[in-house]
């Protein structure tokens, strides 16, 4: 008889959402908290025993909950036997550590969370080096301890803890040190994305870029379109490590198309900042499709959240944009009458389905419309010597006649305004 693998340790979780009624940005707590529970779900070794909303009508410094109320999760989670309590909101260090030692249990606010998620979702180096850097820039503002009553069973970030494991116990000077170097390192992968763009631009191929909220559907829409396997599921953050593939268009085009990690509100700033340059697919862009999952009933806050996270990113207003109205096929038939008649009246509205590729057609061509760039008539005078220019006209067939006179090659091109600025920029 073989030796018996041993069973995983699973954490049992309690998801709080601490509704602060004063807040200006206040969410729907039904929805946040279960999207808070899904966050928690999507954690490895996780169960979710329980989840509340908490109403918060002051809060109590140094500690978030009022006294009594903190009293009385304390006795709920001693009761269920909770080893971790995931908090969604933004807790100050101070809070944390009181918390942990009242309840004496490991917490997690949503950046810690998030974090926790994206490192167990990151595949490529490039993945790897930003989540270490958003946590990095997340542990600087705390102190990290080592719990040993969570056994630990995967690799992480350090905020859920296991016997035996030594966590971050530098001063700031040493944190920034490793921040520093590994945005450094992060720096040589982006100057290899500049290369890459600029080979695509020498083709050149326009590049589509899918964007949206989390569990929209823009991963099983990238397979749709391209017949990649993209790991697709139902739950926040599948996709995390970029993903780019050339599709052909009916008309015969050839894009990129670009999957991005999903959007999420109240998202870290430290991954905004460290997912930058895996969003630069987005800000250079010929054209963005916003997936959204148009059956959930926060969907125009959640096309709100994704619409100011792109402004905060610096996505140019001018870049075209197509609403991809997804998942169409959850909805009743009344609701789908109502979707597809708006989505006839505005022009960049398209109703789709990844799972029964309804809409789909329609949406690639006016993709394909959308990309087609009008042409201009342009006399050129090139010199005898730029022999490399003259091959790329006439490679890209953009050459309309052509002379000689003792100034050089004298040639008429008919060409886009891309076609122009990749002749310009050679």
């Amino acid at each position: 008889m073989g030796e018996e693998i041993p069973e995983k340790s699973v954490t049992p979780v309690w998801v709080l959402h601490p509704d602060l009624r004063n807040d200006r940005f206040r969410r729907d707590p039904e929805f946040a908290l279960q999207e808070a529970v899904s966050l928690a779900e999507a954690m490895p070794e996780t169960d979710v025993v329980g989840a509340t909303i908490v109403p918060v009508p002051k809060i109590r410094a140094g500690w978030l909950f009022g006294k009594g109320k903190t009293e009385e999760l304390k006795q709920q989670f001693v009761e269920t036997h909770v080893d971790l309590v995931i908090i969604d909101g933004t807790l100050t260090p101070v809070q944390q550590r009181n918390l942990e030692e009242e309840w004496n249990v490991k917490i997690l606010d949503r950046t810690g969370l998030i974090l926790e998620i994206f490192s167990d979702r990151a595949r490529t180096r490039e993945g790897v080096l930003q989540v270490e850097v958003a946590a990095l820039s997340y542990q600087r503002t705390r102190l990290v301890r080592a719990w040993t009553h969570l056994e630990r069973q995967r690799g992480g970030l350090g905020f859920v803890g296991g016997p035996g494991e030594t966590q971050v116990e530098a001063d700031r000077r040493a944190l920034d040190e490793r921040i520093q170097n590994l945005k450094r390192q992060l720096e040589k992968v982006v100057r290899t994305r500049a290369l890459h763009r600029q080979s695509r631009a020498r083709v050149p191929f326009p590049v589509v870029a899918l964007v949206g909220y989390t569990n929209a559907g823009k991963s099983t829409l990238f397979n749709r379109l391209t017949g990649a396997n993209v790991f697709a599921k139902d739950m926040l953050f599948a996709t995390l490590d970029p993903t780019m593939r050339s599709v052909e268009l009916p008309s015969g085009r050839t894009i990129i198309l670009s999957d991005t990690v999903g959007f999420i509100s109240e998202l870290p700033t430290q991954l905004v900042a460290s997912f930058r340059a895996t969003l630069e697919e987005v800000l250079e862009a010929d054209l963005i499709l916003h997936v959204r999952d148009i059956s959930h009933p926060l969907t125009d806050q959640q096309s709100r959240d994704v619409t100011t996270i792109m402004t905060d990113l610096g996505v140019s207003k001018e870049t075209p944009l197509i609403e991809v109205w997804n998942k169409v096929d959850l909805l009743d038939a009344q609701e789908q009458e109502g979707i597809l008649a708006k989505s006839e009246r505005e022009e960049a509205i398209f109703a789709t389905s990844s799972i029964t590729g309804q809409g789909i057609e329609e949406l690639l061509d006016a993709v394909s419309e959308t990309l087609t760039d009008p042409k201009t008539y342009r006399d050129l005078v090139l010199p005898y010597s730029d022999g490399k220019k003259r091959a790329w006209l006439f490679s890209e067939d953009l050459v309309e006649a052509e002379t000689q006179g003792e100034d050089g090659f004298h040639l008429k091109v008919h060409w886009t305004a891309r076609q122009e600025k990749n002749f310009r920029d050679m």
